[in-house]
Order: structure tokens, then sequence, then C-alpha cells
């Protein structure tokens, strides 16, 4: 495995000076590939899918889950990121001084990155695109959950690749599952430049104390929506319920909708109508179970619910008193991934937008926008939380960092 990240190494100074046209012409090809394979990857997603034990839940075995759609997907944010523009040799800022010097600063690609993920087989050709489109070398350790998809992905990728003349290296899709590797390789800063977990909590925390190279942490999802007194109700149902039950088991689902005090009698029965279908599991405060009193689903909140991303058919609803306890209730839950405001008033919005410590902060609109793919991103190595260096979806400027190239004509410093 040494010898493999080495090799990586080599890899992302070739891929520092790629053309643009060769890596977009790979990416096109690889997408072509796909599309030509989706038979064979489904079969292999059927098998991991058939191996899961029965105690999985249905959140999880979605975000595992390949289909038709996910694949067509996949090849059209390859080809999003293919036609995207190349940051690598960007000029940033450029200034000549008065001694004569010509200063530029340029973004560069951050080198070798070591991306540990869960489940989704999806995040695979995303996250190999993006980083091979900013020039970076990228090694990609999923979970054991989805072997064989990823065998097969793998092996596209490196096809692609091959085809178009490119160095199979420049990623290296990791297949060796112990654990005990991860941790040994989250401490060689000297063959890895920057990790990405993307998972749940207990691998980020567990990257956190581990790793000895820079962390863009994509943590978890706690995502609120507030409901204003003004707000249109039929908008707020629709926007609550796409944030939650469209896909639940993903990090910009809806966990709690926080309801304005004087709209919570009319509100929540409209919202618990509209979401039965899933079906959805209410944990609600003692005011809001007031009003749901004869209804199915519905229980008492805990103290840990509020803090708990579910990543499942499960929403806390609280109703507060105004927007001061809207946004102190998210200050004292949130995870700083997105939150979302439903209100006419432009004031109500912007305050919140302003108050709101968030990487994304939603008014009238669903919190499933968070998202590289919807953002125009082409796609993203997953959406950090951090503050440094790199807040929102990852995409390709994100992989890249500034540095100073200075060109001289004989100065010396005095």
């Amino acid at each position: 495995m040494e010898n493999e990240f080495r090799a990586l190494k080599v890899a992302a100074r070739e891929l520092r000076q790629l053309p643009n046209e060769k890596k977009s012409r790979a990416l096109l090809n690889l997408a072509a590939i796909v599309d030509r394979s989706a038979d064979e990857i489904l079969r292999a997603n059927s098998e991991d899918l058939r191996h899961l034990p029965d105690t999985t839940t249905p959140a999880f075995r979605d975000r595992l889950t390949l289909n038709p759609e996910r694949i067509r997907g996949m090849t059209e944010s390859l080809r999003q990121v293919a036609t995207l523009p190349d940051p690598v040799g960007e000029v940033v800022e450029e200034k000549t001084l008065a001694n004569g010097l010509r200063v530029q600063k340029i973004r560069a690609p951050l080198g070798v990155i070591f991306m540990i993920f869960e489940s989704r087989p999806n995040v695979i050709l995303e996250a190999f695109s993006l980083a091979f489109k900013s020039g970076n070398a990228i090694a990609l350790r999923g979970g054991s959950d989805s072997r064989l998809t990823a065998e097969i992905l793998y092996k596209l990728m490196r096809n692609a690749l091959a085809q178009e003349g490119v160095d199979e290296r420049s990623f290296l899709g990791m297949n060796d599952y112990d654990r005990k590797l991860v941790e040994s390789l989250l401490k060689r800063k000297d063959l890895i430049d920057i990790v990405v977990p993307r998972g749940g909590e207990r691998l980020i925390e567990f990257v956190q104390s581990t790793a000895l190279m820079p962390i863009i942490k994509n943590d978890r999802g706690l995502c609120h929506t507030f409901v204003n007194d003004d707000a249109d109700l039929q908008m707020a149902v629709e926007i609550v319920k796409n944030a939650k039950v469209q896909r639940p088991g993903v990090c910009n689902s809806l966990e709690t909708v926080l309801v304005h005090e004087k709209i919570a009698a009319r509100f929540l029965p409209l919202l618990y109508d509209a979401t039965q279908d899933a079906p959805l599991e209410w944990r609600v405060d003692e005011a809001a179970r007031k009003l749901l009193t004869s209804k199915n689903h519905v229980q008492n909140a805990t103290t840990e619910d509020w803090d708990t991303e579910h990543l499942d058919l499960i929403m806390n609803c609280k109703i507060v008193k105004n927007l001061d306890e809207a946004l102190a209730h998210i200050d004292a839950h949130g995870s700083k991934h997105s939150e979302a405001i439903v209100t006419r008033s432009t004031d109500a919005a912007r305050r919140f937008q302003s108050e709101v410590d968030a990487a994304a902060v939603y008014w009238n609109a669903s919190t499933r926008f968070t998202d590289g793919f919807e953002l125009g991103l082409g796609g993203e190595l997953g959406i950090s939380t951090q503050k440094l260096h790199v807040r929102g979806p990852v995409g390709l400027r994100e992989l890249t960092t500034p540095r100073w190239i200075i060109e001289g004509t004989g100065q010396i410093r005095a």
C-alpha cells in the first residue's frame, strides 16, 4: 500500500501540468463508458444490496442503491465537470511592485487527497472527477458494503484513463477495508496532503482524532427550517416535505422544523396530512403535541432528539415564540450545515441569513439544494461545515489553493 501511495504522489506531480483538454476528454470518455456499462454496474450493486443484513435501515439501503436514473445522474455529473473551467493556473491576483518584481497569486492543486466515505457508490465518480479535473491525485476508500459496485467503477475509471493515455495511477481505488490500515495512513503526512472524511459522526471523530494532515471536514447535517408567522403555509408545507421526505438519508435533509406559535395551529395539521404517505414519525415538544393529540406516529421529543441527525423518516418539531427563539435553537443545536426560513418578510429573511452560522442559508427554499451538482459545481467532495479552507459544497475551485509566483530581473533585497 505504501508503494501505491508513493506512485500516487508521483502521479500528482504529473497531474499538475496535465492540459485541461486531456482531462476533459478523459472524463467525457468515462461518462460514455459508464453509460455503456450500466447493466454491469447495476448487477454488481444488486449483489451488494443482497448481502446487506436484514437489520439494515431503509435510509442506509437507499444510500447504497443505484438505479438507471441515478446512473444517468452520475454520467451527467461527469459531463458537467468535464465542461467546467479548469481552476488550475487561474490568476487570482497580480501586480508589479515598485522594484519591478511581477507578482501573481495563482490557483494550484492541493496534491494527494485521501477520501474516506461510507456506502454511497456515486461518490466514487463524483470525487474522482473533481479531483482529476482540478489536478489532484486521489485515493478512495469506501465502505465494504459497496465493495462489488466500487470494483466495477474503479475498473471503468482505469479503462477511461488508459484510453486517453493518462497515467492510471492518477487515482487509487482501495479494496482493503481494514480500519487499522486507515489509521496508519492518517499518520502519513509525507504521502497524503489532505484527508476528506465523508460519513457519520463516528468516522468524522475518528479522522479528527487521528489524522496528522489537514482535514476538509464534511460534518453531520442537522438542518432546520423555521416557518415564520407570515409564511405562505402551502409553500411552507411543500418546502418542509421536500426537505424531510424526498431523501431522508442524506446530509442536506431536514431534521427539525421550527414553527411560529401564531400559525402552528393552522400549519401543523396541514404538514402532518401532507407527510403521512411517507409515513413520517414525529418527535415533538409539548406545545406541538397538544395540537397533534389525535394523530398517529407522534411522540414526545427527548433532549437527545434535538441534537440527533436521524437520517431517516423521523422529524423533530418545536413551536417557538418568534424569530429570536428560532435563532437561539439553531445556534444551540445546528451543525452549521444548512438552515432555512420560510417567510414573506424580507427583513426577517435577511436577519435570519445574516445571523445563522451555517454553510448554506435559505429563504423560501428546501435545504436539499445544498449539493454541488444542484448549485452548478458539477458535483462535490462533500459539504464542508468548517470555516478554513473551504465552507459549503467542495467543488473544483475548493480543491485548489492560491500560491505565489514571482518573476524578477535580478532583484535582491536591500
